[in-house]
């Protein structure tokens, strides 16, 4: 792994994003993968619950987004 790393960080910085990118890319592709924890199984069934018993309590991505970017 050493010498990966080594080869890596002679790369230039935009070199080093676009392997981010492209393996950040590869594993988004197949999140099947990447098993969740019983942690996170239980906060998604706890927010599925809470949106089916109020559907109108709980904002689309873009108004939280559009929240996010006020308060900069």
């Amino acid at each position: 792994m050493s010498i990966l790393t080594d080869e890596i960080l002679k790369l230039t910085v935009e070199e080093r994003l676009q392997l981010i990118e492209e393996i950040w890319d590869s594993i988004a592709s197949g999140p099947e993968s990447l098993p969740l924890t019983g942690a996170q199984k239980r906060e998604i069934d706890r927010r599925l619950e809470r949106y089916a018993a109020d559907p109108t309590r709980l904002s689309s991505w873009g108004e939280v987004r559009a929240r996010l970017e006020a308060q900069e």
